[in-house]
């Protein structure tokens, strides 16, 4: 058997029971251990799986993703709105906006109520927050993603790339120094990459969960993020970093 064709047997079978032993795999598969960990090194690399003592569990983040808008929405929610506040004080005066669709950037739009201001988003919730204010929105427009309740694909970007705004609100997957911000769908990242490339500048919001974390596609590197804001004090490995690369790092 092919090592491409044994890794993709590993992922679904890692996709069903969630967790797997090197022991186990190398008996059904008829291959060394340290072959195996090697697949399993591959599928880390990734994002899919996180390596345990003797085996590996399905990523975290990997079923994080696979859950509805609605439903993620009360996953971490006081943290989320914790990041919210925190960036209100710099957020209120940006007088137009581009938006992603998670959870956590929704929590910031939900307090820009006050004041009219113009947000370009792919997301289509941020209609049943905003409907009753004076904020002007426009969509993206493409292709409708049920599970994010987001619009992607070749008319969002094209859409994006017509504008210029004060400033970019993007989450991700993953947030890891070495590699950057990642997320798990490729068709995500490339709209948010339009959106970077649109804004004077540019805000990550994640929670703590996501630090350490990675995800299967490349997002931005952290040199092009301004502001990182998040519900907790980071390790002294990301407050140097932050200094060191002028990011304005934000937390209560």
């Amino acid at each position: 058997m092919a090592a491409k064709e044994r890794i993709n047997l590993i992922r679904k079978q890692i996709e069903a029971e969630k967790k797997v032993t090197v022991a186990n795999l190398s008996h059904i598969y008829k291959v060394t251990e340290e072959t195996i960990r090697r697949d399993l090194e591959k599928l880390e690399a990734e994002g899919f799986l996180t390596r345990t003592f003797g085996g590996a569990v399905l990523n975290n983040i990997v079923l994080s993703d696979n859950v509805y808008f609605r439903d993620r929405a009360t996953i971490h929610i006081e943290e989320k709105r914790k990041i919210a506040n925190s960036f209100y004080h710099i957020l209120k005066d940006k007088m137009s906006i581009v938006t992603d669709s998670s959870t956590t950037v929704m929590e910031a739009v939900k307090l820009l109520k006050g004041k009219e201001r113009t947000i370009l988003s792919v997301s289509t919730e941020i209609y049943n927050e905003l409907w009753d204010t004076d904020i002007k929105i426009i969509s993206t427009g493409g292709l409708f993603n049920r599970s994010t309740l987001s619009l992607q694909g070749r008319v969002a970007k094209e859409t994006i790339e017509s504008y210029r705004v004060d400033i970019a609100l993007l989450s991700c997957k993953g947030l890891d120094i070495e590699h950057g911000a990642m997320d798990t769908n490729e068709g995500e990242s490339e709209v948010k990459k339009c959106m970077v490339r649109q804004a004077a500048e540019v805000a990550l919001l994640v929670d703590h969960t996501k630090f350490g974390k990675t995800a299967f596609a490349h997002l931005i590197d952290l040199e092009d993020v301004d502001y990182l804001v998040t519900d907790e004090k980071p390790d002294d490995a990301w407050l140097d970093f932050c200094e060191e690369n002028h990011i304005k790092l934000i937390y209560e």
